[in-house]
């Protein structure tokens, strides 16, 4: 068993950490953005979730993505020739973290636009790096059978 830690795979890894983070804690100050209108003890607590959780997330998210790419460069893969996901992704991602930076004043001044906003560039962007194919890149491939196996009929 050939086991081998590649940087590829661990900055992907921390990527998807960080995106996930990010994504659910945005989730969590909105919601706690509602609960601040009926509950003086919650004061600005959507706005501190925010910036010490959500925009620390995509932050470290933008680098190991940056990171991931030029990892990606270096090994002789080009996914910025693969179709136009990821060009579009970039733009959304760019936006997303601009907006993220935004967010933690609107949000103290319990104003949620912009945080609305990034929740959905978030889902935005993350459906078009799963659904890849639709916008030109080359979609996963399946499950396939090794060449060495048999294909016999069950008994």
């Amino acid at each position: 068993m050939n086991l081998k830690l590649e940087a590829v795979n661990l900055v992907r890894w921390l990527h998807f950490v960080a995106l996930a983070v990010g994504g659910g804690a945005a989730v969590v100050a909105l919601l706690l953005s509602g609960f601040e209108e009926s509950r003086e003890d919650l004061q600005g607590l959507a706005a501190t979730v925010w910036a010490k959780v959500v925009a620390w997330s995509f932050r470290l998210a933008l680098i190991a993505g940056i990171a991931l790419l030029m990892l990606m460069l270096q090994g002789g893969q080009n996914p910025l020739k693969d179709g136009h996901y990821l060009h579009i992704k970039l733009v959304l991602v760019l936006v997303l973290v601009g907006l993220s930076e935004t967010a933690p004043k609107a949000l103290a001044a319990r104003k949620r636009g912009s945080a609305l906003l990034v929740l959905v560039l978030f889902l935005a962007s993350s459906f078009i790096v799963y659904n890849k194919g639709l916008f030109g890149g080359r979609p996963k491939a399946g499950p396939q059978i090794p060449v060495t196996a048999e294909t016999l009929p069950a008994r």
